[in-house]
């Protein structure tokens, strides 16, 4: 059997699973899958999710967190509003500080995990478009150390390439325990991996 025709029915199933569970992106089960499988998320957490328009991860998320916990969604991008009361979205530039600032104002309490979809314009030149992503993780782990409590953890996309390995090491350097995940919902050809971070140290470790 084609392993394209594999691919495509791989991609169609979650596409559809996605709109028969009422998900508004496939992507949701890949944040599903990877909290399924590592624990990182549990039930009322306070999560902030970045990049996250247009939401199957705000939902997905919910699910876990329940009516006891607490998210609030950041994106460029005008996220449509959720009925819980508790999820929480603004519109917002996380390269920004005044974002930051907003995000820690709108808080209840610092955050028990912080999850970064968020993805740059794709220009289709590799290098620019892997050096644009890592630049992306690295200011969403900034925002992670911000707003996280103490030994919180921390999910963000990255893509393979040169920087990557960089990016790992620094990841270990703040986190007891670092994951490299591709979630089965994940396109197996796509570049497009997850890093996991646990247990955020103390600046004294």
């Amino acid at each position: 059997m084609p392993k394209s025709w594999i691919k495509r029915r791989k991609r169609e199933h979650y596409y559809r699973k996605a709109k028969e569970e009422k998900y508004r992106s496939r992507a949701a089960y890949k944040l599903l899958q990877a909290v399924r499988k590592y624990k990182f998320i549990k039930e009322g957490d306070v999560i902030v999710d970045l990049g996250a328009a247009p939401g199957g991860w705000i939902q997905a998320a919910r699910k876990i967190v329940g009516e006891k916990g607490f998210i609030l969604g950041v994106d460029l991008k005008e996220i449509e509003p959720f009925e819980e009361e508790n999820v929480l979205t603004i519109v917002g530039d996380i390269t920004k500080d005044k974002t930051v600032k907003i995000i820690e104002e709108l808080l209840p309490r610092p955050a028990d995990a912080v999850i970064s979809d968020v993805s740059p314009k794709i220009s289709g030149i590799w290098e620019v478009d892997h050096a644009r992503q890592i630049d992306l993780a690295e200011q969403s782990l900034k925002i992670a150390e911000m707003i996280l409590k103490p030994r919180g953890n921390f999910f963000v996309k990255a893509f393979e390439g040169d920087l990557l390995p960089d990016f790992i090491r620094k990841m270990r350097r703040r986190f007891g325990k670092v994951r490299v995940i591709k979630p089965p919902a994940s396109r197996a050809k796509s570049s497009e991996i997850y890093i996991l971070g646990m247990r955020l140290k103390s600046t004294l470790d």
